[in-house]
């Protein structure tokens, strides 16, 4: 391979990028190299306990180190994976799926090939549902390994956000996975014990043996290289200072839906405007690239807790989930409602959390470049509760997550309530100022390079992910998602590269291979 110009360049060893490498490279015949700007261990046993410890987030050591704007005038830490596997190397390993009404809405976009039934033998591909392996909807051999925590396995927390969710009248829901069903239980998690199965272990691990895939890490691409309206290779600067360009027939770009767009924007293509008053030559006007930035605006409910012995640091941050619709919602799960095992720093007061969360939104923001520097990070502005529909149905969940704290054993674990100040008052109004203010990211970005035909103006890829005016350019990721799904995306973004994947393999005629 070293010496071998690949057949196709993969920019980007996350979610989708694991995917689609290990499936595109199934083709003996077909060489294929897998970019990523941070580090890989091919090792499980050397890799980094941030890592494989799927009890919490990892928060630093292989991140981005990005920041971004939830709401104006507010900037905070915005974490993402910088590793080989990834945001699925260091995220809560929720393994949530969208839903079919999702799909239909990407479909209805013109994007039949991502309807719920196109979908869905992507989704069974891709898992192994070691609770439901035998439902028509759900796969038993797939390479991510999925379980939810038996009701023994469940802190005493938990348990009570169960009980109070019974005692409000919410159903039971065993499997938050069943396309048709809503309620309590159980979160769907991609991890065995305390390990994370990543993308790297899932997707990576067997395909590594392939003579025809090579894994080149410590490999940050700064830009694309476009030869009169194709693109032919990217340019790679190393962690040890070399540089070079890489050519191929093909480039798939899945940096995410952060770095996808920057790459765009920093190689010419994109809103000419934008990039000519950053001194960028245009190689192509394509408006929509960083627009339509979806996200899930959240707001937590922190409470102290009466006996500090219920807070351990060490134990899983997520276990349980409710999903449900908004009073007079046409936009079905359109909120959820998130048990956090703790909330705050070790040492410092005995604290968890309730998240409320807005899965189906409508406001939009943007990513920009704040220069044409590669070093300098792009402006993340995701502009939360500026359209008031996200406002009032965000505001309902914070008061249907209040209720929670009121109800059954789990109130009887709470000494007060530090966030949102009940003395300032919980009516509507003052709710709504609060999510304005202080809404947050679900870390869930997505849209920032959206799918549709070449006749929708905003429209950056085709539905098979083929970019719109560059030739050879393939962008497949959460960024091409129409929308952001009622769900976390990492299941999402997986399949879209199980389905790109299998199309570079079985159709190669789609991307001129």
């Amino acid at each position: 391979m070293t010496t071998q110009q690949p057949d196709i360049i993969v920019v980007g060893a996350g979610s989708a990028g694991c995917a689609i490498a290990a499936r595109a490279s199934e083709d003996p015949h077909r060489q294929v190299l897998l970019l990523e700007a941070g580090p890989d261990y091919t090792d499980i046993n050397t890799t980094p306990w941030d890592l494989t410890n799927g009890h919490n987030n990892s928060y630093t050591d292989h991140d981005w180190g990005f920041r971004y704007q939830p709401t104006r005038g507010n900037e905070v830490f915005f974490p993402r994976g910088r590793v080989v596997g990834g945001s699925s190397a260091v995220n809560t390993t929720i393994a949530l799926r969208s839903m079919p009404e999702d799909h239909q809405e990407w479909a209805d976009a013109g994007n039949s090939e991502w309807s719920w039934d196109k979908v869905l033998p992507a989704f069974r591909r891709l898992e192994r549902d070691l609770d439901f392996p035998d439902a028509p909807y759900h796969g038993d051999a797939g390479p991510i390994s999925i379980r939810r925590y038996r009701p023994e396995e469940l802190l005493p927390q938990h348990q009570a956000f169960l009980a109070a969710a019974s005692d409000l009248g919410y159903p039971d829901c065993p499997d938050a996975n069943d396309p048709e069903r809503f309620g309590a239980g159980p979160q769907p998690m991609n991890k065995l014990g305390r390990l994370r199965v990543s993308c790297a272990i899932g997707y990576l691990a067997p395909a590594r043996l392939r003579d025809n895939l090579e894994i080149r890490a410590n490999a940050s691409v700064r830009r694309l290289v476009v030869d009169n309206g194709r693109c032919t290779g990217v340019e790679v600067d190393y962690a040890d200072g070399r540089s070079e360009t890489l050519k191929a027939r093909l480039v798939v770009l899945s940096a995410g839906a952060i770095m996808s767009p920057t790459l765009l924007l920093r190689s010419g293509i994109g809103p000419a405007t934008e990039l000519s008053a950053l001194g960028i030559d245009v190689l192509a006007d394509i408006p929509g690239v960083g627009k339509n930035l979806c996200d899930h605006p959240a707001l937590s409910v922190v409470c102290n807790v009466r006996d500090p012995a219920l807070i351990d640091h060490d134990t899983p941050l997520i276990q349980t989930i409710l999903r449900y619709t908004a009073e007079g919602s046409d936009n079905r799960n359109d909120l959820q409602i998130e048990q956090l095992s703790f909330a705050g720093r070790p040492g410092a007061p005995a604290r968890f959390a309730i998240a409320a969360v807005l899965e189906y939104q409508y406001g939009r923001g943007e990513l920009t470049l704040r220069s044409a520097n590669p070093e300098d990070p792009p402006i993340i502005d995701n502009r939360f509760c500026e359209d008031q529909r996200d406002v009032s149905r965000l505001v309902s969940c914070v008061k249907d997550t209040l209720a929670f704290t009121r109800s059954g054993p789990l109130a009887d674990m709470i000494e007060d309530i530090s966030f949102p100040d009940p003395a300032r008052g919980l009516d509507d109004e003052t709710l709504g100022a609060l999510c304005r203010r202080f809404a947050g990211s679900g870390y869930h970005p997505s849209g920032t390079v959206k799918m549709g035909p070449a006749t929708d103006p905003m429209a950056v890829v085709s539905q098979y992910g083929c970019a719109h005016g560059i030739d050879q350019l393939v962008v497949a990721d959460a960024s091409i998602m129409p929308a952001v799904p009622r769900a976390n995306t990492n299941l999402t973004s997986i399949m879209i590269g199980e389905k790109v994947g299998e199309w570079l393999r079985q159709q190669p005629e789609l991307y001129g291979l």
